[in-house]
């Protein structure tokens, strides 16, 4: 409990992802590239009813609910994804859901990323992970790119706060093919949620670059 509201409270804390190419890594926290996890094959799920279609990023299992992940996915159409990228109208689908092996389905593969092993988190203090390069960060404040109110606006109208940030400045050498292109034009994805009891209700608040 101490833990959590270092991390999710008083912000104090942080924990800190990294990803890793070894994928014999049976150990890790969830996987980035390659494809989604098999719960996303069923054609009734929401992921297949959108227009315009949807490319797998990746998973994370929740770091406070040891049964459930949290897959995103982003706009296969690059227009779409860069015009909307603010809350209530960002386009990344965030979905939290029970924990899912990797299909073997490559529907929503994005050619773009190699497959890597997301790394167990690592506790760290806040203030020190401003420092540090890392894939993803999971509690304490965001590093923004851009400090803009306009970003938080409407999140701070709902009550949302911050959950995880994404940074591809953390990215290593191998995560994206050699003419591939990076997601997020080499910026950060910053999700917020419920911060109630539990941390519910995963969403995109924004992303941004420079």
């Amino acid at each position: 409990m101490e833990k959590k509201t270092n991390i999710l409270i008083e912000r104090s804390d942080c924990i800190l992802y990294y990803a890793d190419l070894d994928l014999t890594n049976e150990h890790g926290a969830g996987w980035i590239g390659g494809n989604a996890p098999v719960l996303f094959d069923d054609p009734s799920n929401l992921i297949h009813e959108l227009d315009p279609k949807y490319v797998f990023y990746l998973s994370l299992k929740h770091p406070f609910k040891p049964d459930s992940m949290i897959s995103i996915f982003i706009p296969e159409d690059r227009d779409k994804h860069l015009e909307n990228n603010i809350y209530p109208n960002c386009a990344v689908k965030v979905i939290e859901h029970p924990t899912s092996a990797e299909s073997t389905n490559n529907t929503f593969a994005n050619s773009n990323l190699i497959k890597h092993i997301i790394s167990d988190g690592q506790l760290c203090n806040d203030e020190k992970s401003m420092d540090r390069p890392f894939l993803i960060k999971a509690g304490g404040t965001p590093r923004l790119i851009q400090n803009e109110d306009y970003y938080f606006a409407k999140l701070k109208e709902e009550s949302l706060s911050f959950f995880v940030q994404v940074d591809e400045d953390g990215y290593p050498e191998t995560l994206i093919q050699a003419d591939g292109s990076y997601p997020f034009y080499f910026g950060s994805l910053y999700i917020f949620g419920k911060a109630e009891t539990e941390f519910t209700h995963p969403i995109a608040g924004f992303w941004q670059f420079s």
